[in-house]
C-alpha cells in the first residue's frame, strides 16, 4: 500500500509543480479580460452595465470621470452635423434654402425641449461718445433687422445684440459686435452691415421707436424670451449653420439660436464691456464724416460712382458704391459695395400711387374706369 502512495504523491507534486509554472510563465495581467469577462457575463456595454449596476451613483461618476477610455460628447447636436471643417462649410445639398423650401426646413427641425435662462442686464457705463455711437449702432441693428417686428421682435434682436457683446467669441463692445466682419468681402455677421442696406434713409417713425428700445436695452432691459440666444434668422430663410446650433424660440418672424453645451449657457457670457466704439469710423473720401452726415448715420443714400473707407479694430478697406442692382443676382464683388435696390423715380411713384388707388377703388366697389387716369404699362 505504502509503496503504491509513493508515485500517487510524487504524481500530484509533479503537477502541483507544473502548474505554478505554467502560470508564473503568462504575461502580467494575462487573465484579467477572462476575469471580467466572467463576472460580468460579456465586455459588451450590456454586460458592463450589468456589472456596474449596483453601484453607488457617486462613486460611479467619479469612476467615469477618471475612466482613460477616449469618449466624444457633442452635446446633444443634430447626428451627422456634430463637426465640420470650417474650410469645407456643410450645406444641406443647395446652399442656403429660401422662401417656402426654407419654411419646410425650418419647420422639420423641432425647438430643443430646453429650458431657456434669461440673462443678467445690461447697463451701458461708458463715456458720453461711447453712449452715443453704442446707441447709434444698436438703434441701425434693431431698424434693418427688425424694424417691421412687434416690439418683442426688436427687443429679441437688441438682446441678441447685447448677449455677444459678453460674449468671449465676439467683440467686447455693441459696435463692434453689429458691425463685425461688414470691412471684409464676406463674413459680416449682420447682412444690413455688407448689403447696402444703410444707404437708405430710415423712416423717422420707426427709427424713433427703434432707438426708444435700444435705449431701454442700454439701460439694463432684459428680454427673457429669448435667454442667452446668440443667433437669429428670418423664418424664410434656412442657413447652413442652423442645425449645428440649439434651436430655441421663435418671435415674429425671427428664429433664436444659442450656443450647444456650456458655452451657450449664462455663465459663459464672461467677457466685460470694453468701450472704444469711437474707434468704429467711417469716411467718405473727400472730407465727410460719414457717422454724421453719411453711411453710419443712415439718413443720406451714398451716389454712385464714390469711394467708401471703412475702419474697423485697425482694419482698412476701400469700396467703391456700385449702381443699386447692378451684377448678377446673389454675387457678391470683392471691394464693391452694391445696393440690394434702388430709388424709384417720380414717374414711377406716381405710377405705383394710381395703381394702389384703383385697386382701392375695385375693393371699395367703385368703377375702376371713373376719375382715375390711364396708367402706362
Amino acid at each position: 500500500m505504502t509503496a503504491l502512495l509513493r508515485p500517487l504523491s510524487l504524481l500530484a507534486a509533479s503537477l502541483v509543480l507544473a502548474g505554478c509554472l505554467t502560470t508564473y510563465d503568462r504575461p502580467l495581467n494575462a487573465g484579467r479580460a477572462e476575469g471580467l469577462a466572467t463576472v460580468a457575463r460579456s465586455l459588451s456595454d450590456v454586460g458592463l452595465q450589468r456589472l456596474t449596476a449596483d453601484m453607488d451613483p457617486a462613486m460611479l461618476a467619479l469612476a467615469r470621470r477618471h475612466d482613460p477610455a477616449p469618449r466624444k460628447d457633442y452635446w446633444g447636436r443634430v447626428p451627422g452635423w456634430e463637426t465640420y471643417d470650417l474650410a469645407t462649410l456643410p450645406t444641406l445639398g443647395f446652399g442656403t434654402a429660401f422662401d417656402m423650401a426654407a419654411r419646410e426646413i425650418n419647420a422639420f427641425k423641432p425647438f430643443a425641449d430646453l429650458p431657456i435662462n434669461p440673462m443678467e442686464p445690461f447697463i451701458l457705463r461708458a463715456s458720453r461718445q461711447d453712449q452715443a455711437q453704442a446707441l447709434r449702432c444698436l438703434s441701425q441693428a434693431i431698424y434693418y433687422e427688425a424694424a417691421r417686428e412687434p416690439r418683442e421682435g426688436q427687443r429679441a434682436v437688441a438682446q441678441v445684440v447685447l448677449n455677444r457683446v459678453r460674449h468671449p467669441a465676439y467683440p467686447n463692445s455693441v459696435c463692434g459686435v453689429v458691425f463685425q466682419g461688414s470691412a471684409r468681402s464676406t463674413g459680416c455677421q449682420f447682412s444690413f452691415t455688407c448689403d447696402g442696406s444703410l444707404t437708405w434713409a430710415p423712416e423717422p417713425g420707426l427709427w424713433r421707436q427703434v432707438e426708444a428700445v435700444a435705449r431701454e436695452a442700454l439701460e439694463g432691459f432684459v428680454e427673457t424670451g429669448v435667454g442667452s440666444a446668440t443667433h437669429y434668422h428670418a423664418d424664410y430663410v434656412a442657413p447652413y449653420w442652423a442645425p449645428t446650433l440649439v434651436k430655441m424660440t421663435k418671435v415674429g418672424a425671427h428664429i433664436f439660436y444659442r450656443w450647444t453645451g456650456p458655452m451657450g449657457e449664462p455663465p459663459a457670457f464672461t467677457s466685460r464691456y470694453v468701450g472704444g466704439e469711437e474707434n468704429l469710423s467711417v469716411a467718405i473720401l473727400g472730407g465727410v464724416d460719414a457717422r454724421t452726415q453719411g453711411l453710419f448715420n443712415a439718413g443720406q443714400a451714398l451716389a454712385p460712382g464714390r469711394k467708401v473707407t471703412l475702419a474697423l479694430a485697425g482694419e482698412v478697406r476701400t469700396y467703391e458704391v456700385a449702381e443699386p442692382g447692378s451684377g448678377e443676382a446673389g454675387t457678391r464683388l470683392a471691394g464693391v459695395l452694391q445696393p440690394t435696390r434702388r430709388q424709384p423715380t417720380p414717374e414711377e411713384v406716381r405710377q405705383i400711387n394710381e395703381r394702389l388707388a384703383q385697386v382701392e377703388a375695385e375693393l371699395n366697389g367703385a368703377d375702376p374706369d371713373v376719375g382715375l387716369p390711364p396708367i402706362a404699362p
